[in-house]
C-alpha cells in the first residue's frame, strides 16, 4: 500500500506512476474521498468531545428541569455521534479499498514501456549453444524418450499443464532445489524456513497479490484459504503486525515450497511441456531490511547475484533483463528478470527467442510492509516501515528445461552437470 500522506502531497507522482504501469486508477476520486473522510472524522471527534463534556456537566446539575434538558441534549448528541462514526467507518472502508488499487510508482531508472517487448537487456553471461553437431531435441522429446516425465499421466490426473516426474527426472528436480538451498544457506547465511502454502486472505493482500492477481490463486472456499504461488507470501508475512528492532535487520530468509498458479489469461501459451504449469517447486529468497533506498538497491543486486551463481555453476548461458514499467506489476518499484538459454525456443534467426524466464528479482521498498503493518524501531527510537525484497533462486521443473536441452547428447542421453552429481549419487548421465 502506498503512503496516503505522500499521495496527498505528490498526486502527480502517483498519476504518472499508474500511467507508466498501464494501470487505471482515479487518483482524483481517491483524494476527494480522503477529504470527505477527514471532514466527517473531524465532525465526529468534535461531536464526541461535546458529548463527553455534556456527560460531565449532567452530574453537576441540581435543577431537575435543567437536568432533564441536558439528558435530552445528550440523547441528540449520542445519535449524532453514532451517525458520524458510521459515516466515517464506511468512508474509510471505501478509501482503503481504493488505496489497495494504487500501484507503487516505478523508480526513475526503470524504462517506460508498455509490456515485456519494451524490456531492456542489461548484460549476458555464457555463449548460447546453437550448434550441437546433430539435430537437438526439445525437453519434451528428451523427457519422453528417457522416460523421466510422464505428461499423459499428468493430464489424466490433473488436466492440462500437468505432469509426473519419473525416476531420474524427479531426482534431477530435487537435485537443483538442494543445490539452490545449499548456495543460500551454507554459502550465504540465509535462514531456511518452512512456511505454509495455504494462507489467509490477509497474507495475500498484505504481500500485494490481492486484489490485483487474485484470479491467479486457487481458493479453498470451504475454509476461505488460498494456495500460494510463491513462498514470498509466507516469508514476507511471517512478521505481519510486528514491530522489530533495528538490530534484528536485515532478516534473510529462504524457503523451498510447492507453488500453485492457475495461469489465468495464458490460454494457448506454452501449453505443452514444463514451461508453464499449474504446480511447481521453488526456492525463494526474501530480505526484510531497514527503510533505506540505497540499502534496498544493494540487496537487489546481491540477491540477483545469488541466482546468477547457481546458473554459472551449472554453466547455463543467461541474460539479465531490466523490466519496463508496464511489466513490473502493481507492487514493484523495480524488477529484473533472468532469462536462461533454452535451445528449443530458438527460431534459428533471432537469438532473443531462445531465452526463457527462470528468475525474477524485485524490490518493493515499504509497499508490502505498509499492508502488513511490518515495522521496526530504529536506533533513534522512531518507528518506521521495513523494506522488503524477493527473488527466485530456482523454480523447477521449468529449470529442468535448460539443463536437459543444453546438456543433451546425440544418442538422446543427457549429461548431468558436474555441480549436480553429488546430489545424484555421483551419476554422470541420464540415458
Amino acid at each position: 500500500m502506498i503512503d496516503l500522506k505522500d499521495l496527498r502531497e505528490n498526486p502527480d507522482r502517483y498519476r504518472k506512476g499508474a500511467s507508466d504501469k498501464n494501470i487505471k486508477v482515479d487518483i482524483d476520486a481517491i483524494l476527494d474521498l480522503d477529504a470527505r473522510h477527514r471532514s466527517v472524522q473531524q465532525d465526529f471527534e468534535k461531536q464526541r468531545a461535546e458529548q463527553n463534556l455534556a456527560s460531565q456537566q449532567i452530574g453537576r446539575l441540581k435543577d431537575p428541569e435543567e437536568k432533564k434538558a441536558a439528558v435530552a441534549r445528550m440523547a441528540v448528541l449520542k445519535a449524532q455521534v453514532k451517525e458520524l462514526e458510521e459515516q466515517a467507518r464506511k468512508l474509510n472502508e471505501e478509501l482503503q479499498t481504493l488505496l489497495l488499487q494504487v500501484p507503487q510508482p516505478p523508480d526513475p531508472d526503470v524504462p517506460v514501456g508498455k509490456d515485456s517487448n519494451d524490456n531492456l537487456v542489461l548484460y549476458r553471461w555464457g555463449e548460447p549453444k546453437k550448434d550441437f553437431g546433430f539435430k537437438p531435441r526439445s525437453h519434451i522429446e528428451l523427457a519422453e524418450k528417457l522416460g523421466i516425465v510422464n505428461f499423459e499421466a499428468g493430464v489424466r490426473l490433473s488436466g492440462s499443464r500437468s505432469y509426473v516426474l519419473m525416476g531420474a527426472g524427479s531426482e534431477l528436480h530435487q537435485a537443483v532445489l538442494r543445490l539452490a538451498l545449499d548456495i543460500m544457506v551454507r554459502e550465504n547465511g540465509f535462514t531456511q524456513v518452512t512456511v505454509p502454502v495455504l494462507v489467509r486472505e490477509e497474507a495475500m493482500r498484505g504481500t500485494g497479490f490481492f486484489p490485483a492477481g487474485r484470479e491467479q490463486a486457487y481458493h479453498v472456499t470451504e475454509d476461505n484459504l488460498f494456495l500460494t504461488g510463491t513462498a514470498e507470501v509466507g516469508l514476507t508475512a511471517l512478521h505481519m503486525g510486528q514491530t522489530l528492532e533495528e538490530s534484528q535487520l536485515p532478516l534473510r530468509y529462504v524457503a523451498v515450497s510447492t507453488c500453485f498458479r492457475r495461469e489465468a489469461g495464458t490460454y494457448g501459451k506454452d501449453t505443452a511441456g514444463l514451461y508453464r504449469v499449474h504446480l511447481f517447486d521453488k526456492v525463494e529468497q526474501v530480505v526484510i531490511c531497514k527503510n533505506d533506498v540505497e540499502e534496498s538497491k544493494q540487496w537487489h543486486t546481491r540477491m540477483l547475484g545469488f541466482a546468477e551463481s547457481l546458473l554459472q555453476r551449472l554453466k547455463l548461458p543467461y541474460r539479465v533483463i531490466q523490466c519496463c514499467t508496464g511489466d513490473i506489476g502493481v507492487k514493484n518499484a523495480s524488477m529484473m528478470d533472468i532469462e536462461t538459454w533454452m535451445p528449443s525456443r530458438y527460431d534459428g534467426k533471432d537469438e532473443s527467442t531462445g531465452y526463457g524466464e527462470t528468475h525474477s528479482a524485485s524490490r518493493l521498498y515499504e509497499f508490502q510492509a505498509r499492508r502488513l503493518n511490518l515495522r521496526y524501531k530504529g536506533s533513534d527510537g522512531k518507528i518506521r516501515f521495513c523494506h522488503t525484497l524477493n527473488n527466485t533462486v530456482c523454480a523447477s521443473p521449468r529449470f529442468l528445461i535448460p539443463i536437459l536441452e543444453n546438456y543433451q547428447n546425440a544418442d538422446g542421453s543427457v549429461t548431468i552437470p558436474d555441480a549436480l552429481r553429488p546430489y545424484m549419487g555421483g551419476r554422470e548421465r541420464i540415458g
